[in-house]
């Protein structure tokens, strides 16, 4: 069975100062640098064979990172696993949309079917990640061994089909900085 790899990016400056990234691009901080060398360090005897990522800075630096003892393997860029588009709330401070909006910031944050005003629920970004991993099914082979490095939205749809999750569950778990989630498929 192919084996994966999964984990979440890097502290980044909108993490840290609890803004709404989404389609933003922040950079990681030196934190997020030590979770990226922390994640690195607990895979580096792996027999990495792809490596898959979305676009954004913070998922490819927090890949590079870790591929760092794994010479020759490129990164695969796919936007399926991009972080979840927050829509009208991008660039916003999470603590002070939450004051502003105490009955709706619980369902623009972590509900499952409501997406924020302009963007997207857990139910579309889902749907995209699920399109992402099964066209990953058909390219893998039983040797693989893939490392994925997404946004924390991205990876609860992954975990949601691996670790079969409900909705609710996927929504409302909180990913511990620098952990590797493994599974085979």
């Amino acid at each position: 069975m192919a084996r994966i790899f999964l984990f979440r990016h890097g502290q980044t400056t909108d993490n840290r100062d609890h803004i709404f990234s989404g389609k933003r691009d922040p950079d990681l901080t030196e934190e997020g640098i030590k979770e990226s060398e922390k994640i690195r360090d607990v895979l580096k005897n792996e027999k990495v064979t792809k490596a898959f990522t979305s676009d954004r800075i913070r998922s490819k630096k927090t890949l590079e990172i870790v591929l760092e003892p794994h010479p020759g393997i490129l990164p695969i860029i796919d936007n399926r696993i991009r972080e979840r588009d927050y829509g009208e709330l991008t660039g916003l401070n999470k603590d002070e949309v939450a004051k502003k909006y105490p009955d709706l910031y619980p369902l623009w944050h972590r509900s499952y079917e409501t997406p924020p005003p302009g963007g997207e629920s857990l139910k579309d970004v889902e749907k995209r990640v699920l399109e992402f991993l099964t066209d990953l099914k058909m390219v893998l082979s039983p040797s693989d061994t893939v490392f994925i490095s997404a946004s924390a939205n991205s990876l609860r749809p992954i975990r949601r089909f691996f670790e079969q999750m409900t909705p609710e569950e996927m929504s409302t778990f909180e990913h511990e900085p620098a952990k590797v989630y493994s599974y085979e498929i």
